[in-house]
């Protein structure tokens, strides 16, 4: 069986997510079996597995940094929120159902037993499991039922529990106090399981930083194993969930005179905007995140819809914007419209949810830019597909994951030809107006570089991008081999 530590942060977003996917590529590489896992994830960004299920997208970064397809065992409880009280219940990558919070906190316990059998499950196919916590073990008002933190690490690896390495995110101010009240609100059992702290996020000169560690170790009697440097490539690694965004937004900004423009609505339960990152890899593409509130600027090449959670809400979202009318003032002036999975149904005629899947039963008339409509109801599609490009023949890969069934006269146009012999997408009469259910098609090069070769006359090559996430993941584990002492590290698990 294999051994396993835990990687908790003081707060959401202290870089927990980056860490296990660096401390995965960086074990692999000296020739360790590793597999990450995270019990219990909150995230609309997922990623559909070789088993057919959904996890959380930063554990299929971390498997891919193992080397590995990613499992429904190594996230096997999983929240997508779909409005301000409620969210979509995956385990063991399926969905069980809709859960309001007060109701989670008093069934989440019940979880615990598909989590350890996960758990379990993933420790007999490897080495080494390195586990990622949610949020942060200090928020007290959680504790009761918890699977996320210090619930699982202390009712894993019985009797001894799952060592634990607390990050604290100096980037954010106040690390001092992050990592020392940590230690004042856990419980004395919680404070045990913790080996080490690491600050990560730091820029400028760690030997600034040192006498903080000393006194943070003499206040916690936690020993400190290192300080992380802030780590640039981040942003070309696919993004996890909304706290990410404003890391996105700094990484979308195109290079040149005339890039390549791009729009994309910030919608309110915006979902698998990893999308976009293969676009923004591009050197000469600039992707504008459009905050509720702006108008979508009229100088734009394309505007992409993305994916939604919640997308009947949304689409009143976009109404209430009206960034229907900046759409239609774009389409006038011969601009791209691409729709991206629940993007794509609101570019139909209407979008109706009979049984209230997404929120209150009902329907809402769409953006009228295709010739479709779309009725939320069946099972939830979740699949790895490949095809071809119906109207140049280049081929394409993706995923998808969604509920509803498209139909209408532009389906007899397809996007796509895919390889098990489905039709899949839509286009309009002009070709100007584009959608499709499915996820990371972007990521496929040569059809990205095709899509915007169309939009400049001359343009030639463009980014590798699954390429630049292998080179990024590659120098994540050179730059925590050099921050940490991994063998330190290695040592703690049990």
């Amino acid at each position: 069986m294999a051994k396993a530590f835990m990687v908790q942060g003081t707060g959401s977003d202290a870089g927990k997510s980056l860490l296990v996917a660096g401390l995965c590529r960086a074990f692999t590489r000296r020739g360790l079996v590793v597999r990450p896992f995270k019990p219990q994830n909150m995230s609309n960004n997922a990623a559909v597995t070789s088993d057919s299920g959904e996890i959380g997208r930063a554990q299929a970064l971390q498997a891919r940094a193992c080397g590995v397809a990613p499992h429904t065992d190594m996230n096997p409880v999983l929240l997508k929120p779909e409005h301000d009280s409620g969210a979509q219940l995956v385990v063991n990558g399926h969905m069980r159902g809709q859960v309001k919070p007060q109701d989670f906190r008093t069934f989440k316990e019940t979880l615990l037993p598909d989590v350890l059998a996960a758990f379990e499950r993933l420790k007999s196919t490897c080495d080494l499991v390195i586990v990622e916590g949610a949020g942060s073990p200090s928020e007290v008002n959680l504790r009761a039922g918890d699977i996320a933190n210090m619930g699982f690490a202390l009712a894993a690896n019985a009797p001894d529990g799952v060592p634990v390495v607390l990050a604290g995110d100096v980037e954010k101010g106040g690390v001092i106090a992050q990592v020392v009240g940590t230690h004042a609100v856990l419980m004395p059992s919680e404070r045990a399981l913790i080996k080490g702290f690491v600050i990560n996020k730091f820029r400028g000169d760690v030997a600034l930083f040192m006498p903080a560690m000393t006194d943070i170790e003499a206040r916690t009697g936690w020993p400190g194993l290192g300080v992380v440097g802030w780590f640039l490539d981040a942003a070309k690694l696919p993004k996890e969930d909304s706290a990410s965004l404003g890391t996105w937004l700094e990484a979308g900004r195109g290079h040149g005179a005339h890039p390549i423009r791009i729009a994309v609505p910030r919608l309110a339960r915006i979902a698998n905007f990893d999308d976009l990152d293969p676009l923004m890899a591009e050197d000469d593409v600039e992707v504008l995140m459009i905050e509720a509130g702006q108008a979508i600027p009229g100088d734009v090449d394309v505007i992409v819809l993305p994916g939604s959670k919640s997308v009947i809400s949304d689409l009143r979202q976009v109404k209430t914007e009206r960034w229907d009318i900046d759409i239609a003032a774009h389409l006038h002036r011969g601009g791209l419209v691409v729709g991206l999975c629940g993007g794509y149904q609101m570019l139909g005629q209407r979008i109706s949810d009979p049984d209230g899947i997404e929120g209150d039963a009902g329907e809402e008339p769409g953006l009228g830019f295709l010739d479709v409509e779309t009725v939320l109801t069946g099972d939830k599609t979740l699949e790895q597909v490949t095809g071809k490009v119906a109207a140049t023949g280049l081929d394409i890969a993706g995923y998808e994951m969604h509920i509803g069934l498209t139909e209408g006269p532009d389906r007899h146009t397809p996007w796509f030809h895919l390889q098990d012999g489905r039709e899949e997408g839509a286009l309009s009469p002009s070709g100007h107006v584009m959608g499709t259910y499915l996820h990371g098609v972007f990521a496929t090069d040569a059809f990205r570089h095709d899509f915007l070769s169309q939009l400049r006359e001359g343009r030639s090559g463009g980014a590798a991008y699954e390429q630049g996430v292998e080179n990024a993941l590659d120098a994540l584990a050179d730059h925590l081999e050099a921050c940490l002492d991994l063998d330190t590290v290695l040592g703690l698990a049990t």
